[in-house]
């Protein structure tokens, strides 16, 4: 590590506890939190749509998605995570973070609305939409997670340094 590097660190350790570090933990914590439940809480929809659009007259089980449909709706989200922290991260440092941030946040909130207002005429097509806008949603997502995560650290070494030039 550089000296410089070290200065930060050490500079981390002495700084007293102040009201920013427990906003900063609470923020962090929200964050996951709300990156694991757009993630997770699948699970539980695919149940309630699996007896919705796949139920059979006279079943004595309810309805339930099938396997290939049920890994398609809860891997989609993990692919666009992944695809989104790359493009849209390659494209922040070529456009601006500031400036993809804020179009990804604006297709975040579209896409989440998109997603749990799915539409079609059948349930394959309930289910294409909804892996279509599940993907675009974890896409954006990805990145304003990432950009949410770098910025708060470099606030934070900022803040305990006092070493800021913007």
């Amino acid at each position: 590590m550089g000296k410089q590097e070290l200065q930060v660190l050490n500079a981390l350790d002495v700084a007293k506890t102040q009201l920013y570090h427990y906003t900063a933990i609470v923020i962090a914590g929200m964050g996951f939190f709300t990156d694991a439940y757009d993630l997770f809480c699948i699970s539980l929809v695919t149940k309630l749509i699996g007896r919705i659009y796949y139920h059979v007259e006279g079943s004595d089980t309810p309805g339930s998605l099938p396997p290939n449909v049920s890994s398609a709706v809860n891997g989609v989200a993990f692919c666009g995570t992944l695809s989104g922290q790359l493009f849209f991260g390659w494209l922040g440092d070529k456009l601006g973070r500031k400036k993809v941030y804020c179009v990804t946040l604006g297709l975040m909130i579209v896409c989440s609305l998109a997603s749990g207002l799915s539409f079609g005429r059948s349930p394959a097509g309930v289910m294409a939409t909804l892996c279509f806008f599940r993907r675009r949603w974890q896409c954006n997502g990805g990145h304003v997670d990432l950009h949410r995560r770098q910025r708060q650290g470099v606030e934070t070494c900022c803040n305990a340094t006092d070493h800021c030039d913007d």
